[in-house]
């Protein structure tokens, strides 16, 4: 069955609880928040914290927010939960909703597959009559939950617009849609087994009859660049995905390949240089001619992958610079609410620490550099003219 909105929330199956009391079946007259994460993920992890803070706004509303660890990369269960348990840990220890470990693919199966959600964070609402009422990125549960919980949410112009936009962002036809969770379902039971190759045959039979879904066709670039490191197949697969993202003019398409080529969590060691510069300086500029820096719109959303593309390649001017426009769009035209900014606010002064190479302030919060980051190859910053005497 195919999840979407007010499908009936599937069940809870997972192996076992790491944090909080146990969730075995969603109650009548509260809303859920089932956010499933990795905790190898910056996003996740940042996710976490937002989490925390819509858990103690919404608590006495009936609120009750589930962690699902369903994507961590361990060959053993009993590594995974441990590696879990330790982030948790460390990184947590003030958690106040419950986390469930699920190492089997039960949960995948259940609620990413037939939903058709291939990346984390991903986040499922559940309403007060046990339906789905919204699938989609964490940042949009700022907007959706105070409508869910005054009942507003599922008549609403916003509701019928994600509804629509989920939709047409696959451009499936109710046959394409089969054809869809017949591919999910090869492709996923491939990513568990870690048999690249088979998951490969899965997104390029998924690319060749929907070109169209970005969700394959960023599978089909990860999987080429990342997994299996063949740069010679994955370099003519990134660059139509840069010219498609281009032509299509699409911010989503444009920061979902520059995530590609430039996304802190990949190592690119092995990537041409010079090719992946020259794809990412098409990006980004096309990223801030859609969104100009002179410009009213947020910047906090494309900007810090913009930054980074201009930090790796030596022009770190130009990346503070960006970073400290996305700092400021948090406030200025439009402000955004606080449990947004808190989210955002802390990544995005890290990388501006990061940038500046010394301790930055930002109102109350600070940010001191990190150590050990990555050193930015030689190779891709601007070489110096030498003067002829």
């Amino acid at each position: 069955m195919v999840l979407q909105m007010e499908s009936p929330g599937p069940s809870i199956k997972v192996e076992t609880w790491l944090r909080g009391e146990p969730i075995e079946h969603f109650q009548p007259g509260k809303i859920y928040v089932v956010e499933f994460w990795v905790t190898g993920s910056e996003p996740c992890a940042a996710v976490m914290r937002y989490l925390m803070q819509l858990q103690e706004r919404f608590r006495d509303s009936g609120l009750e927010v589930l962690g699902v660890a369903a994507h961590e990369r361990a060959s053993t269960a009993v590594e995974a939960r441990s590696k879990l348990d330790a982030w948790l840990t460390e990184n947590c220890p003030k958690l106040n909703f419950p986390i469930a470990f699920d190492h089997t693919g039960e949960m995948k199966k259940l609620w990413m597959e037939p939903s058709f959600s291939v990346g984390v964070p991903t986040s499922f609402v559940i309403d007060l009559d046990g339906r789905i009422a919204f699938i989609g990125h964490p940042t949009g549960l700022d907007q959706v939950l105070p409508r869910v919980l005054n009942g507003s949410w599922r008549t609403s112009d916003a509701a019928k617009a994600s509804t629509s936009k989920r939709i047409a962002d696959r451009e499936l036809t109710a046959r394409e849609l089969a054809l869809n969770k017949s591919i999910n379902k090869k492709f996923w039971a491939a990513v568990r087994k870690e048999d690249w190759k088979r998951a490969l045959s899965a997104v390029e039979e998924g690319t060749a009859l929907m070109h169209g879904d970005i969700n394959f066709r960023l599978a089909h670039a990860h999987l080429l660049l990342h997994r299996m490191q063949d740069i010679r197949t994955g370099l003519p697969v990134i660059r139509q995905l840069v010219r498609d993202a281009i032509d299509r003019n699409s911010e989503h398409w444009l920061l979902a390949t520059l995530e590609q080529l430039f996304g802190p969590a990949y190592d690119h060691s092995h990537f041409p240089s010079h090719e992946r510069f020259a794809l990412g300086k098409q990006l980004a500029e096309h990223i801030l001619a859609l969104n100009p820096p002179q410009g009213d719109g947020h910047k906090f959303r494309t900007y810090p992958a913009v930054a980074r593309y201009y930090h790796e390649s030596g022009n770190q001017d130009r990346a503070i610079e960006l970073v400290e426009m996305a700092l400021k769009s948090l406030n200025h035209p439009d402000p955004i609410r606080d449990e947004l900014k808190q989210y955002l606010l802390p990544n995005l002064l890290q990388a501006l620490a990061n940038y500046k190479g010394k301790k930055v302030y930002y109102g109350a919060f600070c940010a001191t550099p990190e150590r050990n980051l990555p050193k930015v190859p030689k190779r891709g910053r601007p070489r110096r003219k030498h003067r002829k005497d």
